[in-house]
């Protein structure tokens, strides 16, 4: 294919991920865009979104609601253009071929944004199907492509899916990981060690700050004088909203009037929500969860400020933005020690981590939490030495470096340094 766009000096992005936020999955892919908009201060972008669709999906939308929300075709977010072509994605069946459909759907209007935007450098999240769709797209249209490891690398790698996955990393021109965890996964597949940049997530402290705790709880109805603990995500298996539940019984009897919020929806790996609510009604729990629904980010730091301990007992994670956003608003954070979790809840004074899958160990890691006195003053610290500044800093520098096929390579940026001891 002809090359209609002349490489220049200042790379001009396509960034491409199926998770993008839109007006029906408004919290899809919020730290894709959190991360690429920022960059886009610095650097021209436009987001491609391909979004799996097949004949009959409406009709199983009557029976599940929110299986796959109607997207629009375009919309503008920020000053951004962001494109939803469709691809062809049957629920469960030819998932191997993900990949190559979503590079098919997408080429018409990949190939109008090379005529018109002239990027010269893709850029994908996640590795299968999003990263082999863009290296597809990459040859066709003659563009380097760099691909963000996010954490699905890992149960992607476990199915048929692997070859592809490990072809996309090899056929990429650089690959970044948000956590160190994520690189050395990849490195045990056969990926180069120098090919791969960790590039960590930030914090928005603009977004995310502690409020004042009484205010947060007078407008949430909660009592000045009872433990609080916090869950923010998607309602589904891997996040451990479950898991949390089934240590209340005994926190509860500890900790007298203990309240669990529960932020959080449907996503697109599923929704938990309805079987969660049977859970605390079997075990007698009404009284004490409360599930407050998703929220769009800018709200989330009043029940975050109105909490004392953040908990996650996620079963797989990259690197979640959500705890650096929890420290942003003074809470310790307890969560299981899996994927990027240890790199962000990098010592003791900020928090606390168990191993997945040991409801004891959890249960005790959360009294310790709610029992011990936390300087508080120095997790907001810590977050606020983390925030997205540094990140972009050094993907707008690596972008450049691709494109002027600079052989400089800069050191990892993926530990927080806000004082880790």
């Amino acid at each position: 294919m002809k090359d209609n766009a002349a490489v220049t000096d200042t790379p001009r992005l396509l960034v491409f991920s199926s998770l993008f936020p839109h007006q029906g999955r408004p919290n899809a892919g919020l730290f894709i865009r959190e991360r690429m908009f920022r960059v886009g201060q610095q650097l021209p972008i436009v987001v491609v979104a391909p979004v799996p669709w097949f004949p009959l999906q409406g009709i199983l939308r009557k029976f599940r609601p929110h299986f796959r929300p109607p997207a629009p075709r375009f919309e503008v977010q920020d000053g951004v253009e962001v494109y939803y072509p469709r691809f062809l994605c049957v629920p469960g069946l030819f998932k191997t071929f993900d990949g190559f459909f979503m590079a098919i759907g997408s080429f018409m209007r990949v190939r109008k944004l090379r005529q018109r935007f002239g990027f010269n450098l893709i850029d994908a999240h996640f590795a299968y199907p999003d990263g082999y769709a863009a290296t597809l797209l990459g040859r066709w249209f003659k563009a380097p492509v760099t691909i963000t490891l996010r954490g699905t690398e890992v149960p992607h790698a476990k199915t048929a899916r692997r070859s592809f996955l490990v072809k996309a990393l090899r056929s990429s021109a650089r690959v970044f990981s948000v956590a160190d965890s994520l690189k050395q996964f990849v490195v045990s597949l056969g990926i180069d060690a120098e090919h791969v940049l960790v590039v960590g997530n930030g914090v928005d402290t603009k977004k995310f700050y502690a409020l004042n705790k009484r205010d947060t709880r007078e407008t949430l109805n909660i009592p000045d004088n009872v433990p609080v603990l916090i869950s923010v995500g998607g309602l589904v298996e891997r996040k451990g909203f479950h898991r949390v539940i089934e240590c209340l019984p005994a926190l509860v009897g500890q900790f007298p009037g203990l309240l669990y919020l529960v932020i959080g929806g449907a996503s697109a790996e599923g929704d938990w929500g309805d079987r969660l609510k049977q859970q605390v009604k079997q075990l007698g729990l009404e009284k004490t969860v409360r599930f407050l629904g998703a929220m769009p980010p800018e709200q989330l730091k009043t029940p975050l400020s109105s909490a004392d301990v953040f908990v996650l007992a996620t079963s797989n994670e990259g690197w979640a933005n959500v705890f650096l956003e929890a420290m942003a608003c003074a809470l310790p954070v307890v969560t299981t020690r899996v994927g990027g979790n240890a790199e962000a809840v990098a010592n003791s004074t900020v928090g606390l981590l168990v191993p997945f899958g040991d409801s004891t160990a959890l249960e005790a890691a959360l009294a310790e939490a709610l029992s011990q006195h936390w300087d508080r003053e120095a997790i907001v610290n810590y977050a606020n030495n983390n925030t997205w500044d540094k990140r972009i800093s050094l993907l707008v520098n690596e972008y450049y470096a691709i494109l002027n096929k600079s052989p400089d390579r800069r050191r990892d940026a993926h530990r927080p340094d806000a004082g880790a001891q």
